[in-house]
């Protein structure tokens, strides 16, 4: 695919978010981007205190870490990681990236975010070393329509990225690349999930087994204020 890989026998995906809850909407697009990608891991990273989204309006991180344990807890490529929890202060993802990058020094990483995260990068802390420290897998939502190429690059990155009609993917002086992977998965939305909690109502087929019992188990969701 024509990505940077100097002795890195590791491909590894970073995927961040929320995850409040983790739904089955996050692990299929997870599975599509691992298969499409080839890759041997796929970090599953809570954000223990995400800088663009009010905090008073999430479950504690340390319910959000248990949910994602066991959702993954049945799949020997996904990996939990609680580096955000660990961190002190708000969750960056340039923080992240570089706790990885120190960690994993010859491995291939893979940071994955969605369409809409990757439009509003420039407000990111120090959004433009990002590609230089890993590539970047881009993934559209379900039911809403694939930009062209030409608009899928922000304004703020037109300086750092350029597109290789060779691979037909936009590059970085270090090598990484973007890669737009359009889902086919599952449109599923974590306010979805939780207005159905609050309703009282079956979770099933929405999240794993496991992650409804640990909604039930610990009661929830069940607070007008948490359905942001």
């Amino acid at each position: 695919m024509g990505i940077a890989s100097e002795n890195q026998s590791l491909r590894i995906g970073i995927l961040g978010g929320t995850f409040n809850p983790i739904h089955f909407g996050h692990l299929r697009s997870a599975e599509e981007v691992r298969e499409a990608v080839a890759l041997d891991r796929v970090y599953l990273v809570p954000a223990a205190q995400p800088p663009h989204k009010q905090t008073n309006a999430l479950v504690d991180a340390t319910h959000r870490l248990k949910m994602v344990e066991r959702a993954v807890a049945d799949n020997p490529f996904f990996l939990p990681s609680d580096v955000e929890l660990e961190r002190p202060g708000p969750s960056y993802s340039i923080d992240t990236i570089r706790h990885f990058r120190m960690e994993l020094p010859d491995a291939a990483l893979f940071f994955i975010l969605g369409l809409d995260a990757f439009h509003e990068i420039h407000t990111w802390k120090d959004y433009l070393l990002i590609p230089s420290l890993c590539n970047l897998i881009v993934t559209s939502r379900p039911g809403i329509p694939v930009p062209t190429i030409d608009r899928l690059l922000p304004v703020a990155l037109h300086t750092t990225l350029w597109y290789d009609p060779t691979i037909k993917m936009y590059r970085h002086p270090s090598g990484h690349c973007l890669i737009f992977h359009e889902i086919q998965g599952l449109n599923i939305s974590a306010s979805q999930v939780r207005q159905i909690a609050l309703q009282g109502k079956s979770l099933r087929y929405l999240v794993a087994p496991a992650v409804e019992e640990y909604i039930a188990e610990h009661t929830l969701y069940q607070n007008e204020e948490l359905q942001r």
